[in-house]
Parts: C-alpha cells; structure tokens; sequence
C-alpha cells in the first residue's frame, strides 16, 4: 500500500487530536479531583456512582432519624428521672406526716408541698420536645394530663407507640406508654393523700397507709425507665451500625468517582511529554510545502 504525504499529515493530526483530549482528561481530573465529569466519559463509572449515592442518601437520612431517636429517648429518660425524684420527695412527706407526732396544721403545710409536687408531676407528663408531647403516643399536639384550678387532674392518654425507621425495614418505637409510667391511679392517689392531709381530725395511720401505692407507682416509673433504657442499649448500637455503613459507604463511592491525585499528575506529565515529543517529530515529518522554498 502506498503511503502518501497526506496520510502522514493526517494520522499525525488525529494522535495529536487524541493526546489533546487525554490531556484535557487528566487536566480535568486535577481540578474536579473526580475521575468522570459526565457519563458519556465513562458509563460504569456513573451507573455505580448513582447507586453507591442513592446508597448514602439513605444511610444519610437513616442517620438523621437516628438524631430523632435520641431526642426522644433522652428526653423521656430525663423526665422520668424527674418523676422519680418527685414521687420519692412525696414519699418522704407521707412518711413524715404519717408520725403521730405531727398536728393537723404541720399535715396541711405538707399538703401544700404534696400539692406543689402534683402540679410538677403534670408538667413531667405534658413534656414537650420541639413542640411535641412525648408522652401521649402518636397524639402529639394534645397534652396527655390537665389540671384545673382546684387542682383536680384528668388524663387522656393516646398509647400507641410512635415508631421512626433507623434502617431498611427496621422501626423503633421511641416513646413510653403514659400508661405504663403515669397511670391515672397515680394522680388519684395524690389527690386522696392531699385530702387526707387536710382532714381534720387528721390520722397518721391513714396517711402511712397511702405508702404502699406511692411505692407502687415509683416501681411503675422505675419499670418504664429500665424497658426505656434497654431500648437505648439497641439504639446506641444500631447508631454504632449505621456509622459504620456509613463510611463503607462513602469509601465505596470515593473509589469509584474520586481521581487518585498523584497518579493523574504521573499520567499528566507523562501525556504532556508524548504530546511535546509528537508535535516535535510531527514538524519534521510533514512535508514542506513550496512556500517553504519561496519565504
């Protein structure tokens, strides 16, 4: 086959052509720091990117449920550790008030402390987080207990559990039954105590006998406390999972898509010399033209 000049000329051009978009490929890699920058470039590449993202979305989003998770536990754990403290200190004031030493004006001070003591109770049950009440099931715009001027309380409470995803097809429920915690036997007791106390003649032994049912309720909140703890035991470590998926994740999808920076500038230096040394060869190969011989 014969070889002509303008075959020279041409396949000459077409490498250089070649050299040129390599280099732009490695040029564009150094300043996006990603192996591709649309699809056509390398399809594989992009199909994986795609599910390795949608992968990371949603441990992305799983991880902020978890967030969700932890405000609600944490709170609820802290507020029944202040409703613990309260029936323990109401405690402490029937056992007091239970002495036969004491009179009907020091049962009626303590009443008035049994009474203050109630009304904290009700604020524990109506807690709120980010204007929701964590203690009324999936009915978070109502309050679970109301209290009116005579101090009288009512309960409604909504029991059913409030459950968020923390990963694919795994629901938690983070609240705490009100039932369970805060039955309403448990402001009834209260309410028959603070009447005891009022009662003139008072009796000492009626008060202690009110004992017994504080004792019961404080176990009630000790059990949802305990149940509501091994919950956050499983949390911590679907958390811990998830951080984990998480950066498996991500290294994944750092592979497939991030340029490898030293290697690309290897192959850039590399590409750069060829393309110096072809167009030097190519000066001399392409043949001169008449102009030449006139100039």
């Amino acid at each position: 086959m014969r070889v002509t000049q303008g075959m020279i000329s041409r396949d000459l051009l077409r490498q250089l052509n070649n050299t040129n978009s390599r280099l732009y490929d490695l040029q564009q890699q150094l300043v996006t720091g990603k192996k591709i920058t649309k699809p056509s470039q390398d399809p594989v590449i992009a199909s994986l990117g795609i599910a390795y993202r949608t992968e990371v979305a949603q441990i992305n989003q799983y991880s902020r449920n978890m967030d969700e998770v932890h405000n609600w536990t944490d709170n609820s754990e802290s507020a029944l550790d202040q409703a613990n403290s309260v029936l323990q200190r109401i405690r402490e004031l029937t056992v007091e008030a239970s002495n036969d030493t004491y009179t009907d004006d020091q049962r009626k001070d303590i009443q008035k402390e049994v009474s203050q003591l109630k009304e904290q109770l009700v604020n524990i049950v109506n807690t709120k987080v980010a204007g929701k009440y964590i203690f009324n099931g999936t009915n978070t715009s109502t309050p679970p207990v109301a209290i009116d001027a005579s101090g009288n309380v009512t309960t409604a409470y909504n029991a059913n559990a409030v459950q968020i995803e923390v990963n694919n097809g795994i629901k938690i429920p983070v609240n705490v039954n009100p039932n369970d915690a805060f039955p309403p036997s448990l402001f009834a007791d209260i309410q028959d105590l603070e009447s005891a106390l009022t009662t003139t003649p008072s009796d000492g032994k009626q008060i202690g006998s009110f004992l017994d049912k504080i004792d019961q309720h404080i176990d009630e909140v000790v059990g949802a406390r305990a149940e509501l703890g091994a919950r956050m035991n499983r949390v911590d470590m679907i958390d811990n999972r998830i951080g984990a998926q998480k950066q498996i994740a991500e290294t994944m999808m750092a592979n497939n898509e991030d340029a490898q920076f030293e290697q690309v500038l290897v192959d850039y230096q590399t590409q750069l010399s060829v393309q110096r040394a072809a167009l030097a060869v190519g000066s001399k190969i392409i043949q001169p033209t008449l102009v030449d011989f006139l100039s």
